[in-house]
């Protein structure tokens, strides 16, 4: 298993390009952050040096798409071996079929976990050079936490989607999807609390807003102390509310409450994917 599962992050990071388009999404999101979102978004806030609020939340959002696209990417040598046939091959060894699963699972872990901290470190950096805000370093250990679950949460999502993808074009036209749709279900392309109340429903219907919650809830915390002080408990919920800090669930959640929905879904979904491990090995059998 272990030999396994170093085979499959041999080939994912020897592919500098491969590595590259995976965090693609991810720096379309910063750069339009930095050349566009930002300005429009600083006016609506009557703050000073808004972007020791706005910088930390950026991060959050991006995060997430890192951790959505990198994950998928780590579960692309499954399709790969699905349609060359070494997945039928593997299946006709000792090992079982959830065996060789959480063998990719494994392997998109390690990778969406290490990609999401590269881009942290690499955003923190732009953001100390270009804005002078500073991630405190005692966040790092939090951070590496909630890296690593959020890598989890996604892994199973794009594990349950892949299952019965057996073609790597099919899985291509999936990613330039997801990719897409999670900068705009994440907050990050426009604030939550901008969009209508229909589309605000259906982006709480996924894990994407909660888990960018949960990360602007760790990077946000010291800043939105010192920015809204004394009385302003009423303009803080709504900058909380406006930007995704807290989801608005009848009333803002709660960390814990958001963390709790995030293991929800990832339960609901790993619960399906077993279920159907069953008509999946099927499909891996067939050779293509």
């Amino acid at each position: 298993m272990l030999a396994f599962i170093k085979r499959n992050l041999l080939l994912f990071f020897r592919n500098r390009a491969g590595v590259f388009f995976s965090v693609l999404g991810a720096l379309i999101a910063f750069v339009l952050y930095l050349v566009f979102l930002k300005k429009n978004m600083t006016g609506l806030w009557p703050i000073s040096h808004p972007e020791k609020l706005l910088d930390p939340w950026l991060i959050g959002g991006t995060l997430t798409i890192t951790a959505v696209t990198t994950t998928q990417d780590g579960l692309a040598r499954m399709i790969v071996d699905r349609e060359n046939g070494n997945l039928s091959d593997y299946l006709l060894t000792e090992a079982s079929y959830l065996r060789i699963q959480f063998g990719y699972l494994a392997s998109a872990v390690i990778i969406g976990t290490i990609m999401q901290l590269l881009m942290f470190g690499a955003m923190s950096g732009a953001f100390a050079l270009l804005d002078h805000v500073v991630i405190p370093w005692q966040l790092t250990g939090k951070i590496i936490a909630l890296a690593l679950f959020s890598s989890v949460v996604w892994t199973s999502f794009n594990l349950l989607i892949l299952s019965f993808v057996s073609r790597v074009t099919t899985m291509s036209g999936i990613a330039t999807i997801v990719g897409t749709a999670a900068g705009f279900f994440a907050g990050v392309y426009m604030p939550i609390g901008a969009v209508p109340s229909g589309a605000q429903a259906l982006m709480k219907m996924t894990p994407f807003p909660y888990n960018a919650a949960a990360y602007r809830q760790i990077l946000l915390q010291k800043p939105l102390a010192t920015t809204f002080t004394g009385k302003q408990e009423a303009a803080r919920a709504s900058f909380e509310k406006m930007l995704g800090v807290r989801i608005d669930v009848n009333g803002l959640l709660s960390s814990s409450h958001t963390y709790m929905i995030l293991i929800g879904f990832t339960l609901g979904v790993s619960i399906l994917i077993f279920l159907l491990a069953r008509f999946s090995r099927k499909a891996a059998l067939a050779r293509v």
